[in-house]
């Protein structure tokens, strides 16, 4: 095992996530002389055992980096299409409705959902460039929460009722979430997951490479193999890391640095915001601005398919296609007018007084129904995500990263303060994420009250809306949409923002979101 630095005195530091033993577990290595990426790996490793239904090391994801004085990278460990592409009546790959109450969505799931995880590679790629502490100390507050067990909050079982077609499509995937009696486990109860624990000690001792080239890989193979999946060994082998360099963006007087391409949830953040930005910033504060960010998003996904930010073979890169100020222009003068309307994740956010800064986001999206024998570990169904498949399911090209709607964000403010924020929630990420921005930087408002205000999401033709706007706000809206719900109380479709903070002064804050069973602490 490689010796680690003598330790060093504990650091302070902000720390939002999606659950209280997510935050814990970061607090506990920064406790240990930790620094900002170690809080969040091990928060990142605590949240597969804390947040299951929302994470896994099944899945991907990505981790926005910025030492103190440095320049941010972008770890993009999401997933990868397959290198084969087998036939849909070759494969396991269903729909399953999924119940959030006022809203029904459909998943396809099945193992033929799966695309190539990079979890665990992008933890240990992160750990290698940017952590002090050992991978075995950063492992260890997961590890001990698996075995002990995390207690169900309503939260919790709240998701878990949504997502209960997916949790009982597998006689081993229902098991781990049930009692000994057979019966589902609830608010109040206690999930252990011991084999979990032995495949975070497994990382522990051996990082990645068991999972990419060992016995982990031959046997996730054979498994998909043999269940209609569409992994082979090479598939896992060839997996890589890639380190990108940030988009970044001006707004008002900050500077965005989000997820870049080929991953999309970050660029149509940024033009979002880059409509808004044309407009004066006391516009923010007009009885009417919520009819305007509603146009902003609408407008936004009308861009996106005039861009064809979703094509893979145009030579040009989809950044420059959507931001090309001529097209952004166009855009911005419908702002004004009126404008026609055309997933399961965490995040993990980790500021500390050195001024490095962190901002995770994890995706399991539903999970495929499928639990990898013996580790614990719920697989993916990147490959069901109609999100994440713009063009069709099993239209995908072999051997590609697959473009997320996932967005770490990091907004450098005036005067050296800083940001880190994500969220959660499938296509709505980019709406809260941008809405959460506006209220921090138009509105001047704390991270706890920027989290919990109010937010709407444009999708095609419906706007959703959130209670706690002005009614004359909501029927402004009305008199524009063409169909307009109004949800009757804050809800987790509307995403999971967490968010850190450090103030020019040093000052630390954090915000988790209600909306998702979120926690926060300053340490």
């Amino acid at each position: 095992m490689t010796p680690e630095p003598a330790r060093t005195p504990p650091v302070s530091a902000a720390i939002a996530a999606g659950h209280p033993a997510t935050v814990e577990a970061a607090a506990r290595v920064l406790a240990d002389g930790g620094n900002a990426f170690d809080g969040a790996l091990a928060a990142m490793c605590a949240a597969c055992v804390a947040e299951p239904l929302l994470a896994s090391l099944g899945g991907g994801g990505f981790l926005m980096a910025q030492r103190a004085g440095g320049e941010a990278v972008l770890y993009d460990f999401f997933v990868d299409t397959p290198r084969r592409r087998r036939e849909p009546e070759e494969i396991e790959f269903f729909p399953v409705d999924c119940d959030f109450g006022p809203a029904t969505q459909e998943f396809h799931i099945g193992l033929g959902a799966m695309a190539v995880p990079g979890a665990i590679a992008g933890l240990c790629a992160a750990h290698e460039d940017l952590a002090v502490l050992s991978l075995e100390r950063i492992v260890a507050p997961a590890v001990a929460l698996a075995r002990r067990g995390v207690t169900l909050r309503p939260f919790d079982a709240y998701a878990g009722g949504v997502l209960t077609p997916i949790l009982t499509s597998s006689e081993t995937l229902a098991g781990l979430f049930q009692g000994r009696d057979g019966a589902p486990l609830t608010a109040g109860d206690t999930l252990v997951q011991s084999e979990l624990a032995e495949t975070l000690e497994a990382i522990a001792e051996g990082g990645a490479a068991p999972f990419y080239e060992g016995e982990f890989a031959r046997q996730l193979a054979a498994f998909s193999a043999d269940h209609g999946g569409q992994i082979g060994e090479a598939d896992l082998g060839e997996y890589r890391v890639v380190r990108r360099q940030p988009l970044e963006r001006p707004y008002r007087d900050a500077r965005i640095l989000t997820n870049p391409p080929p991953s999309s949830g970050g660029l149509l953040t940024a033009f979002a915001l880059g409509l808004l930005d044309t407009l004066p910033a006391e516009r923010a504060e007009a009885e009417d601005w919520v009819r305007v960010l509603a146009r902003s998003m609408a407008l936004t996904n009308s861009a996106r398919v005039e861009a064809r930010i979703h094509k893979t073979d145009e030579t040009q890169d989809p950044a420059a296609r959507l931001l090309d100020p001529d097209l952004m222009k166009l855009y911005a003068e419908r702002l004004m007018g009126r404008a026609s309307t055309a997933r399961g994740t965490t995040h993990i956010s980790v500021v500390d007084d050195a001024g490095n800064a962190a901002a995770v986001s994890l995706s399991n999206g539903e999970g495929c129904g499928r639990v990898l024998p013996g580790t614990g570990v719920h697989l993916n169904n990147m490959l069901g995500e109609e999100d994440l498949n713009p063009a069709g399911f099993h239209c995908w090209q072999p051997g590609q990263r697959i473009a997320s709607m996932m967005a770490p964000t990091l907004i450098d403010l005036p005067a050296q303060g800083v940001v880190a924020l994500g969220s959660g929630g499938s296509n709505r990420i980019r709406t809260a994420i941008q809405q959460v921005v506006v209220n921090l930087v138009d509105h001047g408002m704390s991270a706890e009250d920027a989290v919990a205000a109010p937010r709407i999401h444009v999708e095609r033709d419906l706007v959703s809306v959130e209670p706690g706007f002005p009614q004359a706000a909501v029927d402004a809206l009305a008199q524009e949409a063409e169909h307009l719900k109004c949800w009757p109380e804050r809800n987790m479709f509307f995403g999971g923002v967490h968010v850190a903070r450090r103030d020019a002064d040093g000052g630390l804050s954090a915000a988790g979101d209600p909306r998702r069973g979120g926690a926060a602490a300053t340490v």
